[in-house]
């Protein structure tokens, strides 16, 4: 959990702040697709309870809390053409005009809050970047939530895996490669995602030897992991030397 926190008997019998907070958490997980589809839907409910817990746990100061709340709140918000009529709740018309919406909310948090509360805003700014394709506005703010960050804040993996995508996107393989072996050795929890997408990028690179090393490892390296299915089918489509 964020910091080592748990949630409380009090916030365990809020079931309708718990709700709403989840439905901002899975909309944070909606915008990161890629990266909850190859780590797999276990680490889908981690992520939902980390994003639950950082937000109740931000809530106790309550400008803090406040402000967390509005930046989720956003992060939620659909997008439609146009708002059903009597909508109490955010909208907006298209992705992009959502995403440049979180941005300036995130910003808006850090600015006035600054410190470790603003780790979450830093982290949800780098995922709306990356969406509207700033690839170095987006390595940024992963980089500013790594540094922000407690070492054993429960989201550094999303940051890390961030700044593989980044650099898949900018069309830096080596550099992607190099993001993942940090992931693994970083965050150890999430070594068996990392390392089975640090064989593809460097198989995308032509290192398929590589990659086939690293693949071939794979079941002696993580022997619980749920990937090792997809890892063994990977080394397959690699076919031998």
């Amino acid at each position: 959990m964020v910091n080592g926190s748990v949630m409380s008997r009090k916030d365990m019998r809020e079931p309708d702040r718990f709700q709403v907070v989840a439905n901002q958490a899975a909309a944070w997980v909606a915008a990161r697709k890629k990266q909850v589809a190859l780590i797999g839907g276990a680490v889908v409910v981690v992520v939902l309870v980390v994003a639950v817990v950082a937000t109740i746990q931000a809530s106790r100061a309550e400008a803090v809390g406040t402000a967390t709340s509005a930046l989720l709140e956003t992060v939620a918000s659909p997008v439609l053409a146009k708002a059903p009529e009597g909508a109490t709740y955010k909208t907006f018309p298209t992705d992009e005009a959502k995403q440049k919406a979180i941005v300036a909310e995130a910003d808006r948090v850090v600015a006035e809050h600054g410190g470790s509360g603003a780790a979450l805003a830093l982290l949800v700014k780098a995922d709306a970047l990356y969406a509207l394709k700033d690839w170095d506005g987006a390595a940024a703010g992963y980089e500013a939530f790594l540094r922000t960050a407690s070492k054993d804040d429960s989201l550094r993996f999303g940051a890390l895996d961030g700044l593989g995508l980044v650099a898949e996107a900018k069309g830096d393989l080596a550099g992607a490669a190099a993001a993942y072996e940090r992931l693994a050795k970083e965050v150890p929890g999430f070594a068996d995602h990392a390392d089975l997408e640090r064989a593809r990028v460097l198989a995308a690179a032509g290192k398929k030897d590589e990659a086939r090393q690293l693949l071939a490892k794979f079941g002696e390296a993580h022997k619980d992991s749920t990937l090792a299915g997809l890892a063994a089918q990977r080394l397959a489509d690699l076919g031998a030397k």
